[in-house]
Formats: structure tokens, sequence, C-alpha cells
């Protein structure tokens, strides 16, 4: 990129966040704009993540944009490559190759004031930009635990996100730290090549069965042929899963009945009542993700597998030493222990109106606008952003409603004409986040009695909506400008020289391009929709 280049908009991340936004530009009519992308192709979480077994617990017909049906997906749920393949072409057929900005990480993103811009420093240069879409996503950033001792382990280290595929464990003794959605995936798919697999289980997960099957060739074609029965089929895996949302968010008792099966499907499994005992949760299901596998149980009752129920403490030169004393000795640990996801890393990476970043801003909890606009960060949005998460379904269906309020926010500017911002008010953020904090406190997150990595480090759900997909599309589809404080750029004084647009005296420091236009007869934030009505 160019050393002063300045784009319309730049949206942050290529995966499905990031390429749906792209794809929704274009559809607006927007072509001036750049997609940041750290690494050296497409793809965000299914690319970074291509460890053994790798797969979604997501239906393949559900995991997709709406816009962009695939008839030809191979089985219900979709491996990785199958995924990564999707969004490869996706990039080529709505044309954003000429978009893409790879290998340039974003550094910092700073908010000028006096311009009303976004002054963004990458690992490939500099650039500008009116509006920052960020769609970096909550399962980018690994999390790797302290755990003492680990610089001195003389093996192989890594996180499950970042697998070293030119490290062979056939033959080794290999420890799993981890017993997430990750972890149920690779444990089956390692577990016949190594010489011992020892688990360490600090909360076991609920599980029940992955119905998966091949997609035979004579569905795909009615689907090529019919694009409407692949419609239906999507709608029919959507509605089942609108209609669960009562249990979780309202009606956790409800839950039980789930609860048995997966009681049932463990004793299928596992015959050692000891084993079992190890393996059975003792919170409401649903309090932590639901995990799908047909083979994880299976793996555990090999001979060469070994599960302390217990985390992982310390480690002593190969010795792994587990928090109620148990030992193993390895020749190399992975670790699925999920990521940074209520402390993102990018929001440390962003300088607001005020000079903060958006990590200090966060420091009592992530909150923003309908989960995309946080107060001081005027043109600033977030996909995937607070309390937009699923407990139960696609995260595809939740981007889309983004993607849609996104669209409204760029028609906004373009209706409010010139040099232009959009800042969401404090008081508006809070409402949203009141409400939302609570609708989630009879939740089977907050009320099934489990720690997860829905909950920051005071306790409180930053992370899922605690509603349907539909509620939630409602509440994205139009943009509301009473939200919002409008921001114009400071105009020229008679005397020369750059200024307010009124006469309300001095600027308090770090307020300088902050303050909304008024009008006269206008009520504040609102003034632009008797411009738009006119």
């Amino acid at each position: 990129m160019t050393e002063h280049e300045h784009v319309r908009v730049a949206v942050i991340g290529s995966g499905f966040g990031g390429l749906g936004a792209a794809v929704r530009l274009r559809r607006e009519g927007v072509t001036d704009f750049v997609v940041l992308e750290r690494a050296g192709g497409v793809g965000g979480t299914w690319r970074d993540n291509s460890y053994p077994g790798c797969a979604c617990d997501v239906p393949s017909h559900l995991y997709s944009f709406s816009f962009a049906p695939n008839p030809d997906w191979p089985r219900t749920f979709s491996g990785q490559e199958h995924i990564r393949a999707y969004l490869e072409h996706v990039t080529d057929v709505f044309g954003l190759r000429p978009h893409l900005r790879l290998d340039s990480e974003v550094k910092r993103m700073t908010w000028d004031g006096e311009k009303l811009r976004w002054d963004i420093e990458t690992s490939s240069g500099s650039l500008s930009a009116d509006l920052v879409v960020s769609a970096t996503g909550p399962l980018s950033d690994p999390r790797i635990p302290d755990i003492p001792g680990i610089d001195s382990f003389p093996g192989k280290v890594f996180h499950s996100a970042r697998w070293d595929h030119d490290y062979d464990l056939r033959g080794k003794r290999v420890a799993m730290v981890g017993t997430g959605a990750s972890a149920i995936q690779i444990v089956p798919a390692v577990q016949p090549e190594v010489a011992r697999l020892t688990l360490f289980q600090r909360t076991p997960p609920w599980v029940m069965p992955r119905v998966d099957r091949a997609i035979s060739g004579l569905e795909r074609g009615l689907h090529r042929v019919l694009p409407f029965t692949a419609q239906a089929r999507r709608g029919v895996l959507w509605g089942i899963r609108e209609l669960q949302v009562q249990a979780f968010t309202k009606r956790p008792d409800e839950l039980g009945l789930i609860e048995r099966l997966a009681r049932r499907n463990m004793a299928r499994a596992v015959k050692d009542p000891e084993l079992r005992a190890k393996l059975t949760p003792d919170y409401r299901i649903g309090c932590k993700r639901i995990l799908l596998s047909n083979a994880y149980y299976p793996a555990l009752t090999r001979p060469n597998v070994d599960v302390v129920a217990s985390g992982l403490e310390r480690i002593e030169g190969s010795t792994l030493v587990a928090a109620d004393g148990s030992t193993a000795e390895v020749d190399a640990i992975v670790f699925g222990t999920g990521f940074h996801v209520t402390d993102m890393p990018i929001a440390d990476r962003v300088v607001g109106a005020e000079g903060r970043t958006l990590a200090e801003a966060w420091e009592g909890g992530m909150s923003a606008l309908r989960g995309a606009s946080a107060a001081g960060f005027p043109n600033w949005m977030t996909i995937i952003g607070p309390n937009t998460g699923l407990g139960n379904s696609s995260m595809i269906l939740m981007i889309e409603s983004q993607l849609n309020y996104m669209a409204d926010f760029v028609r906004q500017l373009g209706v409010l004409g010139g040099r232009v911002a959009l800042d969401a008010r404090p008081g508006a953020v809070a409402d949203w986040n009141r409400k939302v904090q609570e609708r989630m406190k009879r939740t089977v997150w907050n009320t099934g009695g489990c720690t997860s990595w829905y909950l920051d480090a005071q306790g409180r759900n930053t992370t899922v909506w605690p509603g349907t997909t539909t509620e939630f599309r409602t509440a994205t589809r139009r943009l509301d400008l009473g939200e919002y404080e409008v921001l114009r750029a400071p105009g020229p004084r008679p005397g020369g020289g750059a200024g307010r647009d009124d006469d309300a005296g001095q600027e308090r420091p770090g307020e300088q391009g902050r303050r909304p236009e008024k009008r006269q007869g206008d009520r504040p934030g609102n003034q632009t929709k008797a411009e738009a009505g006119a």
C-alpha cells in the first residue's frame, strides 16, 4: 500500500465477518475500501485452525452466507478444508481480491478529531480511513496459560490454533491440555498414532452425538438445479435452533431432557464407572458450550489414553504435574485452551477520541451499542462484538445482521454528507447493555453453575446474545441516529484558521471533533433526520 493511502472504509480481518463486510460494501456501491489481513491468505479462524480432525459443529447449509449458498457441501458438518475453500470461493466470486492487503497486521488505529478519520499503522505501511469495520473475531488470538516451568520444557509446545504440521506426533508421548471444542476433535484424531496421550481435564464437557453423514450426489444435484431446496434445508435447520433458544435463555430447567440424553451417550461409550465419573460434568448442560462428537468418548477408553481429572499446575522438565498431584512424562504439549475472547488484543491497538484505547474503555467489561459501536470511538464498528455470540446456532446469522447495521451506518454517513462521523452516545450504549445484562440473568450461561469463556474477569457475560437470531436481526435492521452524536469537522473561522461550527466557547481537552452539530429546532443527535426527511 502507498505511504499515505486514504480509503473510505478499512475492514480489519478476512474471515467470515471481514469478507461478508467487503461483499456488503460492494453491494452498497462502496468500492473505495481495503481489507487488511495480517496473514498471507483469507479465512480467519478457518485458516488458522488446521489441526487434525478440525471441523464445524454447525450444519454446513446453515454455516454459510445466505447470499452465497453452496449446493456442493460434501458433508452435513463440513471440515476445515471445505470451509476455507468456501471462503476462497466467496473472495473470487465477489471480486474481493483487489481489495485485499495481505500480510498487513494492524499495529495501531488512532482517531483524528480534526480530520474525522482513522490513521492506521500496519506492518506493511500506513493509511487512513473514514470508517473502520473491525472483523478480527473473538477466536483469533490463542490463549496459553502461564504455567510455571513451561519455558524450561525440553519438548514441543504449541496451541491447537497454531498447529505445527512439521512436528510428527507418531510414537510420541503427548499431553492434551483442555477439553473444549478443539480438544474433542484432536483427541480421537491423534490417539491412534501416539504412544501415549494424557488429557488434562479441568472441567469435563457435555458431549452429544454428531449426526454427520456424507451428502449424496443426488442431494447436491437437486440443490444446484432447484436452489429453493437448499434454502428450505437451511430454513429448517434455522427454525429448529430458534425453537431451542427459550430453553437456554428463559427456562434452563427444560434442558434436563437433553442432559439425560448426553448421559446415555456417555454410558454407551464409556463402560468403566471410574472413568465415567471423571467425565461427568457437575453443571447444567448448556452452561458451557455443548460439544458434538461420536469419537471422543471411545478414544478416551483406549489403552494408550490417560484422563487426568485436574488442571495442569506446573512443569518440571519433561514432567507435567496436575493440581491433584498426578504426573505425566511427555514429549509434546498441545494446548486447547481457547482464545482471548473478553480481552481481545485488537482493543489495545485502537485509540479513540479521548486518547484512551478501547481496552481502557472496556476495563469494566466490553459493551457496544447493538454489538457494534463503542462510545468514544467514532466511525468504528465491530463485527461479532460484545454480546453477539451464540450458544446453539450459526454465527453467520449474527454476522449478516451486523452487516445490515453496517450498511445502514454507511448510508447515514452518505445522507449526512461532507466530513462527518457518528459516535455512539454513552447513554445509548449503557441502556443497551443494561437491557442485555438484565435478560442474561436467567440464562443457562449465567445460572448453570459453571465457569466458561463466555464470562469476563468480573464474572459478567459479555459474549453471548440472550435471545433469538430473529430478535437480533430486528434490533440491527436500521441505525437510529438518536443513539449517536453527529460530528462534523471544525470549519474555518471568520478570521482564518480552523474552529468549531458554533460559538459555544472553548473546547475541553480531548473534545475536538466530538461535539454534535447543532441547528435550531433540531433535537441533539437527531438533527440529521430533519435533513434526510426534508
